[in-house]
C-alpha cells in the first residue's frame, strides 16, 4: 500500500514514515500544505495521512481541494485531542477517517488498513494463481495450503506482482511502487527480493512461478509448475 504523510513536525513525520515503512507500506513525505497537495496530485496513494496543522494549506484545505478537483483517495486526518469540532470538520471537507493525537501506532496501522479496504484497491484484494494465494487484505501468503512467511518487503513485491499476473513488470517500477520516492534504491535491491521470494514461494515446492523477463523485469506466471 502506498501511503503519503503529510506531517509538519519532522520528527514526527519521519517516525511514521520508518514505522509504516517496517510494517510493508510504501511511504512517501510532505512537511507542508502545498506540498502535500501537489505530491497527492501528481503520484497515485491509496491513503494520504494529513495532519491539520500545517504551514501553507491547512489540512482541511488540502483535503477540501483533493475532493474538488476529484480524487478519490483514502484520506485519514489527524486532530487534536478531544477536538470533537476538528473531527467534525475533518468528515464535513470530505476525510475519510480520523485519529486523535496523541494515537496508538497499533491503532494507526490498523485504521490506515481499514481505510484502505473500505475505498476498495486499485486491484482484488486476493489473488489466487494455482495453488498459490496473495491475500491483500490479511497480507498472508500461501502455496497449496502452506503459510510462507515473507517479510513485509517481500510481501510487498509479490503482492504487485501478484496484481499484475501474467504481466511483465520491470525493476524501475517495482522500486516505484514498493520503495518510497525519497530512497535512492538500487535495481539490485529488487533482484535480492526476488531471490528471496524464489527461495520461499518456488523452490520449496517445485514450482517457478517468479519468472524473468530478458530486458523487461518479472512476471508471476498464472501456472509456475
Amino acid at each position: 500500500m502506498r501511503v503519503l504523510v503529510v506531517e509538519d513536525e519532522r520528527r514526527m513525520a519521519l517516525a511514521l514514515q520508518h514505522g509504516l515503512t517496517a510494517e510493508g507500506f510504501s511511504v512517501d513525505v510532505a512537511h507542508d500544505g502545498p506540498s502535500g497537495f501537489a505530491r497527492a496530485t501528481d503520484r497515485t496513494y491509496d491513503v494520504v495521512l494529513l495532519d491539520i496543522m500545517l504551514p501553507g494549506l491547512n489540512g482541511y484545505r488540502v483535503c477540501s481541494r483533493l475532493r474538488a478537483c476529484g480524487s478519490n483517495v483514502g484520506i485519514l486526518m489527524l486532530t487534536a485531542k478531544d477536538g470533537e469540532w476538528d473531527e467534525a470538520e475533518a468528515l464535513d471537507t470530505g476525510a475519510d477517517d480520523y485519529l486523535s493525537k496523541p494515537f496508538s501506532f497499533v491503532v494507526l496501522v490498523a485504521r490506515l488498513r481499514a481505510l484502505a479496504r473500505r475505498i476498495g484497491s486499485r486491484a482484488p484484494q486476493r489473488t489466487v494463481l494455482g495453488d498459490l494465494v496473495v491475500d491483500s487484505a490479511a497480507r498472508i501468503c500461501s502455496r497449496g495450503g502452506v503459510h510462507v512467511p515473507l517479510t513485509p518487503r517481500e510481501f510487498a513485491v509479490l503482492d504487485h506482482l501478484a496484481r499484475r499476473a501474467g504481466e511483465a513488470v520491470s525493476k524501475r517500477e517495482i522500486l516505484d511502487e514498493v520503495w518510497d520516492s525519497n530512497t535512492d534504491s538500487d535495481p539490485n535491491t529488487v533482484e535480492v527480493h526476488v531471490s528471496a521470494l524464489r527461495r520461499k514461494i518456488d523452490a520449496p515446492f517445485g514450482r517457478s512461478a517468479v519468472q524473468t523477463v530478458r530486458g523487461a523485469g518479472y512476471r508471476l506466471a498464472a501456472d509456475g509448475g
